[in-house]
């Protein structure tokens, strides 16, 4: 009884020296993807897919890496403003509306840094700092 004791503690002290070892950035970026993933769930999946392959011609795909890197700035803009008019994502050009999605910058924040870190995306956090100065300067 007092080994199992003993091993218990142990663990308990493995596993908390182990989470406590992560950075700020490293939780800063688990904070954001772990709640943009359940806004996208309930607020973009719909559209663009369980795994960000678009809906045929209707929708775009969210897996262009390419796209989502140099279009970084203008994201926020997009989930903010909503988007019309024609774009080339993967080669394939999309012409449909995307309404406004209605988020506050902090969920846009979140959701960016999912989308962004998903589907082969590797974008790194996109903080609410980023998002709120990419809305000030939204077209």
């Amino acid at each position: 009884m007092i080994k199992l004791k003993i091993i218990s503690l142990l663990c308990l002290a493995i596993a908390l020296a182990v989470v406590s070892c992560q950075s700020d950035a490293e939780i800063e970026f688990k904070r954001y993807y772990t709640s943009g993933s359940v806004i996208y769930q309930t607020r973009c999946q719909n559209c663009h897919g369980k795994n960000g392959e678009g809906l045929l011609t209707l929708m775009p795909p969210l897996t262009d890496t390419v796209f989502i890197a140099k279009n970084r700035a203008q994201l926020p803009c997009y989930l903010q403003n909503g988007l019309s008019g024609i774009i080339n994502v993967s080669g394939k050009f999309f012409d449909n509306k995307m309404p406004p999605a209605n988020l506050a910058p902090i969920e846009i924040a979140e959701v960016l840094t999912y989308v962004g870190n998903s589907f082969g995306n590797k974008t790194g956090v996109i903080n609410l700092n980023e998002v709120e100065k990419s809305l000030k300067a939204c077209k």
